[in-house]
């Protein structure tokens, strides 16, 4: 019943995307978490860890491999990236959540299965026990959020035949906003260490305000938008035309603010 309340008024929800350094590290992380309360009605937080399974893998003596910023997960590093992603961060999110009076419940997609994936099928790489996602179970977090609770979502799913599957965040992160948007009018925000998408990558404030889908392809020919920052975008058209109402790519202590840039159809 809960469901098509959401479902009938769509309420607002606001998912942030964020990793790296920002929260991993205690004096960016308590900000971060700050700001992220600030924002006003239903909110989802999605994190990352990497240079945290990095560090642990190295003391452990387990080898980190990237492939095109890609992380290959082998048997060992899952074990690691379980720990790190599932366990230590996540947790200790919840845990600063909690201390600001943010009730926070922090899930792996086999938790409530509330995200299934297949592991991805090797083609020109392998990159082992990693999870391309098929299924999001939106009225399980729909639920979870009717009821107050704010979802901290870490990046690994669940196969449903018993086996944890590493998981992008920002793929994370697009899945729940797409199947979210039947429920709710829902901003996606990515955050990351710029203001937004910049028009010359050495001026922080040349932020490009709107980005529509044939600005972003002229973009992309003209070399001002490229690398890393190309599937993010792409991702993001893909997460619009499903149907979330505002992509937003921002800095993460602007989360809270009208800032960044703002991708529309």
């Amino acid at each position: 019943m809960n469901s098509v309340v959401k479902l009938n008024s769509m309420e607002k929800l606001t998912i942030v995307k964020v990793g790296g350094k920002i929260v991993e590290e205690s004096i960016s992380l308590k900000k971060l978490l700050s700001d992220f309360s600030k924002i006003k009605g239903n909110k989802v937080l999605v994190h990352g860890g990497g240079r945290s399974a990095t560090a642990l893998a190295s003391k452990l003596g387990i080898e980190s491999e990237m492939v095109n910023g890609r992380r290959i997960t082998n048997a060992e590093m899952l074990k690691v990236v379980t720990m790190v992603y599932g366990g230590l961060v996540n947790k200790q999110i919840v845990a600063e959540l909690q201390a600001i009076h943010v009730n926070a419940l922090g899930l792996t997609g086999a938790d409530l299965n509330y995200m299934r994936s297949e592991k991805r099928p090797v083609l020109d790489v392998d990159y082992g026990y990693v999870g391309d996602v098929k299924e999001v179970n939106a009225e399980i977090l729909v639920d979870l959020i009717s009821k107050g609770v704010v979802p901290v979502l870490a990046p690994l799913t669940h196969d449903n035949n018993g086996n944890l599957l590493n998981t992008n965040a920002d793929t994370i992160a697009s899945e729940a906003a797409k199947a979210l948007s039947g429920f709710f009018e829902v901003t996606l925000m990515y955050c990351f260490e710029k203001k937004g998408v910049l028009l010359n990558e050495n001026d922080d404030d040349s932020v490009i305000e709107f980005l529509t889908q044939d600005l972003f392809d002229k973009y992309i020919l003209d070399g001002i938008v490229k690398g890393g920052m190309i599937p993010k975008l792409e991702n993001s058209f893909e997460a619009l035309k499903a149907g979330v109402k505002q992509v937003v790519i921002t800095r993460s202590d602007q989360i809270h603010l009208d800032a960044g840039t703002k991708m529309m159809l």
